[in-house]
């Protein structure tokens, strides 16, 4: 403990394991035990589980067979690969709030970005 006792000092440990993820889209709700749940994900195109392809007499590759294509609406599908996820209750939402508030605030500041709900006023 600090010698000033109006003073507190957290020091941080990360795990081994720690690496921070990309993500971009979250999703989640309130727990039976009212807690608040966030799954984080990262949306991209979905990757084939196969693809074949055509070979001229030279065994040289000519065109994919798309009809082998699995799954066959790849191109229309998307995944969202959910890689981790917070449990917290209220009081630790109210303070992730905050810190998003602010964080937010300092990026709109950095980056010029005006606040549109003020300026229609």
């Amino acid at each position: 403990m600090s010698k000033n006792k109006n003073k507190l000092n957290f020091k941080y440990i990360f795990g081994d394991n720690y690496n921070p993820l990309y993500i971009n889209g979250a999703s989640g709700g309130l727990s039976p035990n009212n807690e608040i749940i966030i799954n984080f994900y990262l949306e991209r195109p979905a990757l084939p589980n196969k693809l074949s392809f055509n070979l001229d007499k030279d065994f040289q590759v000519i065109g994919e067979n798309e009809e082998e294509r699995e799954p066959e609406d790849l191109q229309s599908s998307f995944v969202r690969f959910v890689q981790n996820g917070v449990i917290f209750d209220y009081n630790t939402a109210k303070s992730l709030q905050d810190f998003l508030n602010k964080t937010i605030s300092d990026y709109e500041e950095r980056n010029s970005i005006a606040d549109e709900t003020s300026e229609k006023r």
